[in-house]
């Protein structure tokens, strides 16, 4: 079974995957985290002040990283997040901006400039859904933590949404972690393979996942 685990930054998500795959057995997907991939790509930029197109350049590295992992796995594994997160992210951009959790002083961009990245994200979108529909078997969210920024819910619904109409099953796991793993075997029939507090405990031990390369 290939299952994805979305979540906001701040859900849990990468801790869930890990001890999830202690828990089951199941090798685990990790893409680089958005911060690592935007030091390597553009570096000393923060992602606050990142442009539109250099923001597709973002999730294009991390799609590329993502499904490569993913392939190299084959048909059995549990991912952190899925491309859809990326496009979502971008998404959230055409709506609140490209620093969404700005209150105020964000970086102007052009109605033209906008205009174009949403016109590409959608298409992008198109894209992201097709590759999903054909990857993954089953998928897990992990909300964000109220009160989540307006962005952070808004990303949780159209990805539900999403989901629905690719329909594609998901489980939608809350609680601590002890009770997010056995919520999610119990759901997907998964069987243990050891205790979920001894899950925990190992993945706690488990170092940051390394570099995945993408292209120049």
């Amino acid at each position: 079974m290939r299952i994805a685990v979305s979540g906001a930054d701040s859900s849990g998500r990468t801790s869930t995957v890990t001890a999830l795959s202690y828990y089951t057995g199941m090798p685990r997907a990790l893409a680089p985290p958005i911060h690592r991939t935007l030091s390597e790509t553009l570096p000393g930029t923060p992602l606050a002040d990142v442009t539109p197109a250099q923001f597709l350049q973002l999730t294009l590295r991390r799609h590329t990283a993502r499904a490569v992992q993913e392939a190299l796995l084959g048909d059995h594994f549990v991912s952190d997040g899925s491309s859809l997160q990326e496009w979502l992210h971008a998404a959230a951009r055409v709506m609140y901006g490209m620093n969404p959790a700005a209150k105020r002083g964000q970086a102007a961009r052009t109605p033209d400039e906008m205009i174009f990245f949403a016109r590409v994200v959608e298409q992008y979108g198109q894209a992201v859904k097709a590759h999903v529909e054909t990857t993954y078997d089953a998928y897990v969210h992990v909300p964000s933590a109220p009160p989540a920024e307006p962005y952070q819910a808004t990303m949780d619904q159209l990805l539900l949404a999403t989901l629905d109409d690719l329909h594609i099953p998901h489980h939608v796991a809350e609680g601590p972690l002890t009770t997010r793993l056995k919520s999610i075997a119990d759901h997907y029939a998964l069987r243990p393979v050891m205790t979920a507090e001894e899950a925990i405990e190992r993945s706690h031990e488990t170092p940051h996942p390394k570099r995945v390369p993408t292209p120049a």
